[in-house]
């Protein structure tokens, strides 16, 4: 029988079951990895999973000067060397600034991950171009500027860029029309640069699902998931409340053991909209759950330490929700 395991970084309330540490075969050691919006989230749990796989890790921030340093920290507790790099990826300066930043510190770059993105919601009828500017600037420039910068040093070094794309550059959104336009663009800016940049550099794109966080799901955040607005055209005004999963919950959606008492319900309409849109994704998701930061570490660690020979691939990430 095989040694336990434990979970690479926290997990939401019972959930152990379904999300391993990183496999020991899955060594990134010697490696050096350079993360784009790395200091929360999504990016946090993709950071934190590559340090723990041996590599070092570089991550940028554009305004998350306290959440860098607190996954700069999480990442230095895997005895791996970290970097918190304040970037722009919108700006060819700014990005090349951080470039030069990482191989200052390491002297390398073996892995780039385009997790750096933003999320809008606007009708397409009086979507402004500001509005459309805004979106692909960051999720469609970007990826171009740091993997462009970045791309002498991974050809020497043969290395690997990830792309964080979405489901909704699959899935047409009516009211995220430029979000889902700049995902769609990143899935194929991946399959041409992996034409590209091929031999030598191989590129895949991890596109997730609705990826539940605590910030998500209680809305303390202000930035919305991408499922939840879409999510509001099943939801109706009159469902039943139903308990909240982590009452009191750290941002990695890591809850309670204890059974849900009267305490654990939602103390506000926002809250309890939220997680009944969860729970419908969940119910029309053929894997019977939603997604988690860990799943898509994952699957960013797969095309880190799995064949080289795979490329161009866009990997979906939503317990086959695509598929509903």
């Amino acid at each position: 029988m095989g040694r336990a395991r434990t979970p690479a970084f926290p997990l939401p309330r019972n959930t152990s079951v379904y999300t391993e540490s990183v496999p020991p075969t899955a060594s990134l050691a010697g490696k050096t990895a350079f993360v784009t919006g790395g200091a929360r989230r999504i990016g946090r749990a993709i950071a934190v999973a590559l340090a723990q796989a041996g590599a070092d890790v570089a991550i940028s921030y554009r305004s998350s000067r306290a959440d860098a340093a607190q996954t700069a920290s999480e990442i230095a507790a895997h005895r791996r060397r970290a970097l918190a790099i304040e970037c722009d990826v919108r700006s060819e300066p700014s990005v090349r600034a951080a470039v030069a930043q990482v191989l200052a510190e390491f002297g390398r770059i073996d892995l780039v991950v385009n997790n750096a993105a933003v999320f809008a919601s606007a009708a397409l009828e009086s979507l402004t171009l500001e509005q459309w500017d805004a979106v692909f600037e960051t999720n469609a420039r970007g990826p171009f500027l740091v993997a462009r910068e970045a791309l002498p040093h991974l050809r020497k070094a043969h290395g690997r860029i990830v792309n964080i794309g979405s489901l909704g550059g699959f899935h047409p959104w009516a009211g995220h029309a430029h979000y889902c336009a700049s995902k769609a663009a990143l899935h194929m800016l991946t399959q041409t640069m992996a034409k590209a940049f091929a031999p030598e550099v191989s590129v895949n794109c991890v596109a997730p699902g609705w990826i539940e966080m605590n910030d998500a799901l209680t809305q303390k955040s202000n930035v919305p998931h991408p499922l939840r607005s879409e999510a509001e055209q099943w939801v109706g005004p009159h469902e039943p409340a139903v308990p909240h999963p982590s009452s009191g919950a750290a941002e990695q959606g890591v809850g309670s053991d204890a059974v849900p008492t009267a305490s654990h319900f939602f103390h506000n309409e926002a809250e309890r909209r939220a997680e009944l849109q969860a729970a419908r994704f969940a119910q029309k998701t053929p894997m019977g759950r939603n997604g988690y930061a860990a799943d898509v570490a994952q699957a960013v660690l797969f095309f880190a330490t799995g064949p080289h020979f795979i490329t161009g691939q866009t990997l979906a990430v939503d317990g086959g929700l695509s598929l509903a």
